[in-house]
């Protein structure tokens, strides 16, 4: 029986059997039976990581310690509301810090907790527990982000088309109109 730490862009925690191409936590959000509670997160730290860094080797639920997450990629990782690493994704951390300091147009480089406190208020309503969402016009997004349409979540956004998202990978491409109003899922 596979665990419960699998992230889909919307956020949620799903039970499946694939690994994915990324690794993250949220903090400490399983009990000693290796089953989650009710809490999706436990900081405002949530970062994805590589899936192998210097050979070592973990449980995925220590008792007590963080819970290790799975992401199909980088795509459905930033969607869930994950930023990189900054020890084991270094050069994807300074990129998407830069990014972030050009974005808001600051002068210093921003810390990691200056970004993870902005982004805790993008991802997720505090009271519902749900995942923020904006609405948008899909020829305005840009290449990687994630979407929902008519109710279909996770749905990367992909040069003019949309390519439908599963833990198993991606769907062919598919058209998408650019004054399409869209539910942006990736945090901005």
């Amino acid at each position: 029986m596979p665990l419960q730490n699998r992230v889909a862009p919307t956020g949620e925690i799903i039970a499946d059997p694939g690994r994915g191409m990324l690794t993250g936590n949220r903090g400490c959000l399983h009990g000693t039976g290796r089953d989650l509670g009710v809490s999706r997160w436990r900081s405002k730290l949530w970062i994805c990581c590589v899936l192998d860094w210097r050979g070592w080797r973990r449980d995925p639920m220590p008792p007590g310690r963080w819970t290790m997450l799975f992401f199909l990629d980088e795509a459905t990782a930033l969607a869930a509301g994950h930023r990189p690493c900054g020890y084991c994704r270094r050069a994807d951390y300074l990129s998407y810090v830069e990014a972030w300091r050009a974005g808001h147009g600051l002068a210093a480089r921003p810390r990691a907790v200056e970004m993870d406190a902005v982004l805790h208020g993008q991802r997720v309503d505090s009271r519902s527990r749900r995942q923020i969402t904006r609405p948008a016009r899909a020829g305005d997004l840009p290449a990687g982000v994630m979407v929902r349409v008519a109710g279909a979540a996770g749905l990367l956004v992909d040069g003019g088309t949309f390519r439908p998202w599963s833990f198993a990978g991606y769907g062919p491409p598919n058209p998408l109109a650019p004054d399409a109003t869209v539910d942006l899922l990736t945090p901005p």
